[in-house]
């Protein structure tokens, strides 16, 4: 394989071109990165850098040691001419010819109509930016009560900002956990004197403020948006390539174009564990595919199949979660929420397939090993939050 290029700059694409030289690849290596920045890690940016705990979360690379054509500040805008030898990556800087190419291109922040200014949280200079922007007393509305949404209204008011966060759903976290799990989460708010508004919809971003979908204008000096992503995926139109929202890859994580990979938060894969497609945009993906990635493109047959991890910080609580909750038939409680720690199991016929932890990492833990291998429970005894988590498992 004379050359491949890594679309994407971020960790994934890191991993990857760190994989391949792993691996024994000596061709030629490309990575296209549309941010000026060498990669660096997400997670902190609306953690440690946002709390003013850290100014940059840059990962280390030694690039001199992995020889590679580092093309930052450049964004990839076709894939063309794709047969099994190779194609062509066209740039707004020029055109790469590869023969073999993996794409990890992220996802951008939806944002929402109306021509006042608003903030999204994606890049390390759209963090520095809103941290510069937080300061005492100022009105900050946070649009979305997701991770994202809730990690940004709980920097805001740590350093006094006033702060209302608006959510569409029926409680936090709604968009993407059932109701009755993000439900008790509200409290978090109300204790660290946040406003939150559920129930209620942005309709559009004015210089002024928010206005609401009742007509109502709430005013704000700063306006974040965190309604969500999308797939950066865009530049593929006409390439042929399947994308249904993300771009479809098989459990190899190869797409319908076979020199052509996908890996991070612009793929979905197809899951035996979950048998389903599952797209998640966690960073223990964009850390984990790439390695799978490579050792295909080099001729390998490893498949992607993992119990997907994240985790959140949020007024003063460390929040995690493991597996995949969507193919779920039960839901059961450990402990009640109530409580300053408590988790929550998804199981499907007994099956433990996903769990959300407040502050007990050692349910998570144990958990997280548990779906690993399959394990089955005896739900009665998960309920018991006096019991070790491994100590429910079937018999």
């Amino acid at each position: 394989m004379e050359r491949v290029v890594v679309v994407g700059g971020g960790l994934a694409g890191l991993r990857v071109v760190t994989e391949l030289r792993d691996r024994g690849y000596a061709g030629r290596l490309t990575l296209l990165g549309a941010e000026r920045h060498p990669p660096y890690d997400r997670p902190p940016l609306s953690k440690a850098v946002l709390s003013g705990a850290a100014d940059k979360s840059t990962l280390d690379a030694d690039w001199t040691a992995l020889d590679v054509q580092l093309l930052l500040g450049k964004t990839a805008t076709a894939l063309r001419d794709v047969t099994d030898a190779g194609g062509v990556v066209d740039t707004d800087a020029g055109s790469l010819d590869f023969s073999g190419c993996v794409i990890s291109t992220g996802a951008t922040p939806v944002r929402l109509p109306g021509g006042g200014r608003q903030r999204v949280l994606r890049t390390i200079d759209d963090a520095l930016a809103l941290r510069a922007a937080l300061r005492s007393g100022a009105r900050v509305v946070v649009v979305g009560a997701g991770w994202i949404g809730a990690e940004v209204a709980t920097a805001a008011a740590a350093v006094g900002c006033r702060v209302t966060v608006v959510e569409a759903t029926d409680a936090p976290l709604g968009g993407v956990l059932p109701a009755e799990v993000g439900a008790p989460t509200a409290r978090w708010y109300a204790d660290s004197g946040v406003d939150l508004r559920t129930n209620t919809r942005v309709t559009a971003v004015h210089d002024a403020g928010v206005e609401l979908d009742d007509g109502m204008l709430l005013p704000a000096d700063e306006v974040v948006t965190a309604v969500g992503v999308r797939p950066e995926t865009g530049w593929l139109a006409g390439s042929l390539l399947p994308v249904d929202r993300a771009i479809l890859v098989s459990p190899e994580l190869r797409t319908a174009l076979p020199p052509v990979y996908a890996v991070g938060d612009c793929a979905a894969w197809e899951s035996a564990r979950y048998a389903s497609r599952v797209h998640v945009e966690h960073w223990d993906t964009a850390l984990r595919a790439p390695a799978v990635a490579a050792a295909n493109l080099l001729g390998g047959r490893e498949r992607y199949d993992p119990v997907p991890y994240f985790w959140s910080e949020q007024f003063g609580r460390t929040v995690q979660y493991a597996g995949y909750h969507r193919v779920a038939d039960r839901l059961v409680w450990r402990g009640d929420s109530k409580d300053s720690s408590w988790t929550v199991c998804w199981l499907r016929r007994d099956s433990l397939v996903a769990v959300l932890t407040v502050d007990r990492p050692r349910d998570l833990a144990q958990a997280r090993r548990a779906m690993e291998r399959g394990a089955q429970v005896d739900a009665d005894r998960l309920a018991d939050p006096n019991l070790a988590l491994r100590d429910t498992l079937a018999r």
